[in-house]
């Protein structure tokens, strides 16, 4: 063990970030304890939907493309059990309208809005918690600037309670504090609006992805027909005027 007093240690890097992290909040105030709050609830709700999204493999756009192909090729039993047992949600609902399409007893139109009516129930999962994140996103700005305002309101008070003794580092020491809840605000409000544009992409995608996969299930024989086609060789085609000047 080393008693020399002149020894300085230096200190922890992670440490003094977390002790200014707390003089800065005490700083701000309860407007700046609220956000860092509204930070952990935004954190928590982005964590629980990437979850979600990777449990439903909702990146994975091949898994309805084999349901598809195996129905195209004529196996719709193998397609449908492929679908159900798929966690892909887009999987899901091809396999729903594939199901439909071999009921003979239903109509088009009714299989149609059953597996439109699934497909929203998936989207809806898929869009849930949505809203808290964008209350938050809008919150967090107007939160700062109500502290930033409260803030300047109390500086000014010292100011005039100071009389002709005026304190320059008074006031420009609760111009920063009220300054400091509108940092706080907009670091808060930014990302969650980036995630949140990400996610809401992400849905869309997916909503895509369902009424296209819907759409091909009951137009198979189009799909078919349309592949079946013989390719024409356009290097044989000819202008006409060349035709005629033989």
């Amino acid at each position: 063990m080393n008693d020399d007093p002149t020894m300085i240690v230096s200190p922890d890097p992670g440490t003094t970030s977390a002790v200014r992290a707390l003089e800065m909040l005490e700083a701000g105030g309860p407007v700046a304890a609220i956000l860092a709050a509204l930070s952990v609830v935004a954190l928590a709700i982005v964590l629980l939907k990437l979850w979600q999204f990777a449990a439903g493999r909702v990146w994975d756009r091949s898994a309805a493309h084999r349901v598809l192909a195996l129905h195209r090729s004529g196996r719709s039993t193998d397609a449908v059990r492929l679908g159900g047992g798929s966690s892909n949600p887009v999987a899901q609902v091809v396999a729903g309208a594939i199901r439909g399409s071999l009921r003979s007893d239903l109509s088009e139109a009714l299989v149609r809005e059953e597996v439109a009516r699934l497909a929203l129930e998936r989207i809806e999962r898929l869009r849930s918690h949505f809203r808290p994140l964008e209350v938050i996103a809008s919150l967090a700005p107007l939160l700062g600037l109500f502290g930033t305002v409260l803030g300047m309101i109390e500086a000014f008070q010292q100011l005039e309670q100071a009389g002709s003794q005026v304190n320059p580092a008074v006031l420009s020491g609760g111009i920063w504090e009220a300054l400091l809840t509108t940092a706080v605000g907009l670091a808060v409000a930014m990302p969650v609006v980036a995630v949140l544009a990400w996610l809401e992409r992400i849905v869309d995608r997916v909503s895509h992805d369902m009424e296209s996969g819907v759409t091909q299930v009951f137009t198979r024989d189009l799909m078919l027909e349309s592949e079946a086609e013989p390719r024409h060789d356009l290097s044989r085609l000819r202008p006409a005027a060349l035709v005629a000047d033989r």
